[in-house]
């Protein structure tokens, strides 16, 4: 709908001034009189030509939907009515894109949809976890409880998300500066080298000789080269697309030496928070193992997981197929066990979850550990041994000429 800006004088005589959202002029003076404001002037406001470009407009942040999450919690929680709850934090959003969202949530609501079907309008904001945590706590009445712990639940995910990406981050960076620093030695600092050779006349070591070669292969293909880089990840990413390439590749990140400890970690403690959230909230076992298997983030996870579902609609429990995975540690598995045996199954799974949290900080300064002498000693060996190829023939020279 258009934007108007009008300016206006209240019933007290005050001057007053904003923006108001209607089908037309005569709506938006219509609204305004009801409110007991007169309208002096009022515009069309010009429409952004960069409005439906998704590109340019500001991204919604996990950070602005958990600060939504628990201003609304606690709005609900002092007694104020959903729609007036919203209205308000449409006012105060300063994330445009997320204000329109907000503000078309607040009209589905309005207009007698559920706050959850309001939700699952925008799933690209409001997933498939969100969305079934909010329609059972709008069936339990405890709307205002539940969503405080999904904005504890998504605290908890991000900063586990980062711990991942920081561990990840620091060799991707080092050995990007290695690929270029190399790239810069073998294309612009052995030409010079190799053209005073040449003038010398003497014949070259083979260390030298296997140097200049690999130069004059990176000048002449850098071009195919990169485009071979480019194009074998766009593969990978296709191939990881498909059913079947996403469980080859799944399967073999977890048998990597420590990356693959690490990911399973993560899936363990994911998994475990995720469905023991859910569970805490009041949403049905099947569907809490639906949407947690869609958090899993490892294929081989995944299939783990619909295993368990469909164990529990045989009538069977969670803890055996679990084990039958292979992917899940015999501690959880017992865990979990004993979380089903007492009736606390989800207690349990939260505490497994901060467990792992914690396992995965360990493992995150591990894996830094071990990478970053690893790196150091493949970048430093690399031009170590370059520097010595081409000061071979120098020495070789120094060497005949005091002879």
């Amino acid at each position: 709908m258009p934007v108007y800006v009008w300016h206006g004088v209240t019933s007290t005589g005050e001057k007053k001034k904003g923006e108001i959202e209607a089908k037309d002029e005569r709506i938006a003076r219509l609204i305004l009189r009801r409110q007991r404001i007169r309208v002096t002037k009022i515009k069309k406001k010009p429409r952004d030509l960069l409005a439906d470009i998704s590109f340019f407009q500001p991204k919604v942040k996990t950070k602005d939907v958990v600060v939504f999450t628990r201003q609304l919690s606690t709005m609900i929680d002092a007694g104020l009515p959903l729609v007036q709850g919203l209205d308000a934090l449409v006012e105060q959003q300063e994330n445009k894109t997320f204000k329109k969202i907000l503000h078309e949530i607040k009209q589905d609501v309005e207009s007698g949809s559920t706050f959850a079907d309001a939700l699952k309008k925008h799933p690209k904001i409001f997933d498939r976890l969100y969305c079934n945590m909010i329609q059972a706590g709008e069936i339990g009445g405890i709307l205002d409880e539940v969503m405080k712990r999904l904005a504890t639940y998504m605290e908890k995910a991000e900063r586990l998300k980062r711990k991942v990406k920081g561990a990840m981050m620091y060799p991707a960076i080092v050995l990007t500066i290695a690929v270029v620093v190399l790239a810069i030695i073998l294309i612009f600092v052995i030409p010079v080298f190799q053209k005073m050779f040449e003038e010398s006349g003497h014949a070259l070591p083979a260390p030298t000789q296997l140097v200049i070669d690999i130069s004059e292969f990176v000048k002449a293909y850098i071009l195919h080269i990169i485009a071979a880089l480019i194009g074998l990840i766009v593969a990978l990413k296709k191939f990881h697309s498909t059913e079947k390439g996403a469980r080859i590749l799944d399967r073999f990140i977890l048998k990597v030496p420590v990356l693959g400890p690490l990911l399973r970690k993560v899936s363990v403690a994911k998994f475990t928070r995720t469905l023991g959230t859910l569970l805490n909230s009041g949403v049905p076992i099947i569907d809490s193992l639906n949407v947690a298997a869609g958090t899993a983030g490892n294929k081989i996870v995944e299939d783990a997981i619909y295993k368990v579902r469909s164990s529990i609609s045989e009538g069977k429990t969670v803890a055996q197929p679990l084990l039958e995975s292979g992917i899940f540690p015999n501690m959880v598995v017992q865990m979990i066990s004993v979380g089903e045996t007492t009736g606390a199954l989800d207690d349990m799974l939260n505490k497994i979850a901060d467990f792992y949290d914690e396992e995965v900080d360990a493992a995150v300064d591990a894996l830094t550990s071990a990478i970053e002498p690893l790196m150091i000693v493949f970048l430093g060996g690399t031009i170590g041994s370059i520097i010595i190829a081409m000061y071979l023939p120098i020495f070789q020279m120094a060497g005949a000429v005091g002879g």
